[in-house]
């Protein structure tokens, strides 16, 4: 299982809810196990930022997120959100289902 995490912030307070309605059409994307939208409730002190928004999803294959992001919805919410978002931090990941098969691998 793949496990998709994108973190953002809004450039401006004010787009908070429009960058919201933008990245809610993701959820009616059909090409994923699980998807969740959350807004941020805390500050972590230690962070170099604190993120507004989370995208977490879940998919059961490269495949599968690639076509997730080939939707026409994926493109809408994209072309909402990036004119007013200031940084999107992204990553995925490989879910075992044995947690110690973990292992690093080169980019």
């Amino acid at each position: 299982m793949i496990r998709h995490i994108v973190l953002f912030t809004a450039r401006e307070k004010q787009h908070r809810q429009t960058i919201l309605e933008g990245l809610s059409l993701l959820k009616n994307i059909p090409d994923c196990l699980h998807l969740e939208i959350g807004v941020n409730t805390r500050h972590d002190p230690v962070s170099e930022i604190t993120p507004d928004f989370v995208v977490y999803g879940e998919f059961e294959s490269d495949e599968q997120l690639a076509a997730f992001k080939l939707h026409d919805l994926y493109q809408r919410s994209i072309d909402i959100v990036r004119p007013l978002r200031d940084k999107r931090i992204a990553a995925d990941f490989d879910s075992p289902t044995d947690p110690t098969d973990i292992a690093l691998e080169e980019h």
